[in-house]
């Protein structure tokens, strides 16, 4: 007989990121599938709390420090009181999953790694990651590498390639006017260095001169930082304020994406994007660089264009590819639907989650 499933997925914030993305996707697609789907934030909440399902269980813990005993125990007590059995921990929330269990031995940690650097493992911080393994009742990895990373390194021995999953809310109200021309390229990425929006910005400043009447219109958080005052003034001094805009956070993804035509991907290093993902439900056609797993997804010239990371000529070109062929990128953003839907939707990837969910509590 199988154990009724209660089960919390656990996240520092609800900021639009992609580990945060996917705890919420995670938590609403459950809904229906398991006993009980919570969702718990440690720290901030942010833009994609309005995308939470209103069947979700909820808690905020307002956690100040690495160890908080007034959040930890909240944690316990909603744990508790919900006969919650399963903490689905997401990225660096795991250290208060382990807190938790210390108190409540039965419960069973299960630990989702959506590091985004996969192309630098070598500089991973991980000693406490290690030992904290010790205690996981399962690791799920977003790529390859890192599956193969937690499979060398850490010291649970259940360790599975579990690809991101992709959903679209259209519910959420319209809100994003995007400005400039019809003529539009999207880019849904946090102001990143990773996400590389210097190499963005010199192969859009080629597309320029030979369709000036297309934008570039650049959705993801601002961290207010150096990174990001740096990519404004490249924006100033090559003088495509009238050609980029930048939105910061939005949550009416689906709204903003029927405005576009193209989604691009310029990043140097990635797991496996959900903004990928969302282009393909949102009809977009795509071009991306070849990192973390985006090439499990887009098959060059069948579902999208694969170029070369950190090479401005070979991303303008794809670029101009499909902004010169309508045809084409209608043929690819059809293709890339298909793949999308049928392989990365909640209910692709709900069978594989929840048979290691019922794996654990028969080991």
């Amino acid at each position: 007989m199988k154990k009724e499933i209660r089960v919390l997925q656990l996240i520092d914030s609800l900021d639009a990121g992609g580990a945060e993305r996917m705890a919420v996707n995670i938590a609403n697609g459950l809904l229906g599938r398991v006993k009980a789907s919570h969702l718990c934030v440690s720290r901030k909440e942010g833009i994609l709390k309005d995308t939470i399902h209103d069947e979700v269980g909820y808690c905020f813990l307002n956690k100040k420090c690495s160890i908080d005993i007034r959040s930890l125990r909240i944690l316990r007590q909603y744990t508790r009181k919900n006969k919650i059995n399963i903490i689905h921990a997401h990225s660096s929330s795991f250290f208060l999953a382990i807190l938790l269990k210390l108190s409540l031995s039965n419960l069973k940690i299960v630990w989702h790694d959506h590091y985004g650097k996969s192309e630098h493992l070598e500089s991973r911080s991980k000693t406490a990651l290690i030992w904290c393994s010790l205690l996981f009742s399962q690791v799920f990895s977003v790529n390859e590498k890192l599956e193969q990373w937690a499979k060398d390194k850490l010291k649970c021995k259940h360790v599975l390639f579990l690809s991101n999953i992709a959903t679209l809310n259209k519910e959420i109200e319209p809100q994003t006017r995007l400005k400039g021309s019809s003529n539009r390229i999207l880019c849904l990425a946090n102001l990143r260095p990773q996400k590389d929006f210097e190499n963005l910005l010199k192969a859009f400043r080629i597309v320029v001169e030979s369709f000036p009447d297309w934008t570039l219109h650049c959705v993801g958080k601002d961290f207010e930082d150096d990174y990001a005052s740096k990519i404004y003034r490249h924006v100033t001094a090559h003088n495509l304020s009238k050609h980029v805009f930048f939105y910061g956070s939005c949550s009416d993804i689906s709204h903003i994406m029927s405005q576009c035509d193209i989604g691009v991907i310029a990043s140097e290093s990635e797991g496996l994007p959900l903004a990928l993902l969302e282009y393909g439900l949102g009809e977009l056609a795509v071009v991306t660089t070849d990192v973390g797993d985006c090439k499990l997804v887009v098959q060059d010239a069948i579902n999208g264009i694969l170029v070369k990371a950190k090479d401005e000529k070979q991303l303008a070109d794809g670029l101009m590819r499909l902004i010169g062929n309508k045809e084409l990128r209608l043929k690819l953003s059809r293709n890339l639907k298909h793949t999308i839907t049928h392989s990365f939707s909640i209910d692709a990837i709900s069978k594989s989650l929840l048979s290691h969910y019922n794996l654990i509590f028969e080991r």
